[in-house]
């Protein structure tokens, strides 16, 4: 559905040790150019989101655990626009996810814990949270099915509004 939206499995080496992966290689998206990397760790039913903002690129994995990451797309001019996207991401299944400026994402702890990996790409200065866009999780406009009722929120995600 969302073709700016991109998705790479990566193979992971495994053996009696654990396991070995590649998480970003230069030159694997040609036009974009990395300059920040942030860890979120998370305990089960912990809900981050729906945060957006409009000039950055996230590729996205899981360095540990198992989550689930929701994108909506926020283009107004779009044929997509307020459309979604679930994607399981589990760091036993090794994958990258690239989301666009203009798509707002979100994800849930599913496992005991998660170590969520951004890898960020921007012109110009970090746009922090302050200066990004909250989106209510359970806004009915975006009629997204959580397999959770109440999650563990934070401040900024239960004063969100609905769009």
């Amino acid at each position: 559905m969302f073709k700016d939206i991109k998705i790479l499995k990566n193979s992971a080496f495994k053996d009696n040790r654990g396991m070995l992966w590649t998480t970003w290689k230069k030159g694997v998206f040609k036009n974009i150019k990395f300059n920040h990397d942030k860890f979120s760790l998370s305990k089960k039913n912990v809900l981050r989101g729906l945060h957006c903002d409009f000039k950055s690129w996230k590729m996205i994995t899981s360095v540990y655990g198992k989550f689930l990451l929701v994108i909506v797309d926020m283009r107004k001019k779009s044929k997509n626009y307020l459309k979604h996207k679930k994607i399981i991401i589990d760091h036993n299944k090794p994958q990258l996810v690239l989301i666009p400026p203009y798509y707002a994402n979100g994800h849930l702890c599913l496992s005991k814990f998660c170590l969520f990996h951004y890898k960020w790409s921007y012109k110009g200065k970090y746009i922090d949270a302050k200066n990004q866009t909250t989106y209510l999780w359970c806004d009915p406009k975006l009629k997204i099915r959580w397999p959770i009722k109440k999650p563990i929120l934070s401040k900024r995600d239960k004063k969100a509004k609905a769009i």
